[in-house]
């Protein structure tokens, strides 16, 4: 496959009402997107929100209770194998083999999809130069940092040249620095080949970037669009409030119910025509450790679609609002 035509309507892939029960816990509920063929699509929530459950599914891992995946219009349940010809992987727990070299690791990949050797050897050089690993492909795996590890799994997950590439948390566990030229790599591919790239996350600032984004919550999708006609849609101007005490957390939470519980003991204030920061600075300023407002943002977005912030799931119940 190498050109848009060769998918139905132009989708890399189709999600129909797809549901997935464990026990008594709905993980997917009655779940359906569409995603165009060469784009970058981020799925947004929390920790246990569904999203790698609806990866497995695509993956062909796990199959649904009800509904239907295609991948490049190939059912993923009727025809498993043929689907994940069409996919690289990256999952969020690592899968490399420690006591092989990177160089190893990449052409037992190939040797998995059946490429021949000669292919194997170019495409390990290919694969090993776009993720600047070159200089390490004789090293065994257990000496690369965790960086470095990532980069390894995504060139591997290229390895057979598929069209569509999921990352499941490829970020996670790794520092600021990390994780940023992980995005640079992503970038990268995009550029150079014809990908279809799906990545979930719960780093709000890592899918601005992305062309469109995927919110999802409690196995239920809240809304789909581009992260521009999110924040016009369902942003707001937030004021992040960092109380100096219990008690001043106490007293903001009695003049401002509906704040939500943010990362680092922050109070998320989601504002209104009638409220404003000199009027908060007013009453609480000597209260206060720190403050910013933030304008329409993702953050903003979800914490308006689910009343609580990604970062800080549990919302503030209304026992600690009285409690302080």
């Amino acid at each position: 496959m190498s050109s848009v035509e060769t998918y139905p309507e132009g989708l890399a892939i189709t999600v129909e009402g797809v549901s997935k029960r464990f026990g008594r816990t709905l993980a997917l509920d009655d779940v359906s997107l569409a995603v165009p063929h060469g784009t970058v699509f981020a799925l947004l929530g929390p920790n246990g929100a569904g999203k790698s459950t609806l990866i497995d599914i695509l993956c062909t891992i796990g199959r649904p209770d009800s509904g239907r995946a295609l991948i490049a219009g190939i059912d993923v349940v009727k025809q498993p194998l043929a689907a994940r010809r069409q996919l690289g992987v990256v999952f969020q727990e690592t899968t490399l083999d420690t006591r092989l070299t990177v160089r190893e690791n990449l052409s037992f990949h190939g040797m998995v999809y059946q490429m021949g050797r000669r292919e194997r050897l170019t495409r390990t050089d290919e694969m090993l130069e776009l993720v600047d690993l070159t200089d390490w492909a004789d090293s065994e795996v257990k000496t690369l940092s965790s960086g470095m590890r990532r980069r390894l799994e995504i060139a591997r997950a290229l390895m057979h040249r598929p069209q569509i590439l999921f990352l499941d948390e490829p970020t996670v566990g790794l520092d600021a620095q990390a994780r940023a030229r992980i995005w640079d790599y992503i970038a990268a591919l995009r550029a150079q080949q014809d990908l279809t790239v799906i990545v979930t996350t719960h780093y709000i600032e890592e899918v601005d970037a992305c062309d469109d984004i995927c919110i999802i919550d409690r196995g239920k999708i809240l809304a789909k669009g581009s992260p521009d006609a999110l924040k016009s849609q369902h942003g707001s101007t937030l004021l992040k409030v960092t109380p100096r005490s219990d008690e001043a957390r106490a007293a903001i939470l009695a003049r401002y119910p509906d704040a939500v519980a943010g990362a680092e003991s922050q109070l998320l204030i989601q504002m209104t025509a009638t409220d404003s920061a000199d009027a908060i600075l007013a009453e609480f300023g000597n209260q206060l450790r720190q403050i910013s407002i933030d304008q329409p943002s993702l953050e903003s977005v979800f914490l308006s679609l689910t009343g609580r912030d990604l970062r800080e799931a549990p919302p503030v119940s209304r026992k600690a609002r009285r409690n302080g």
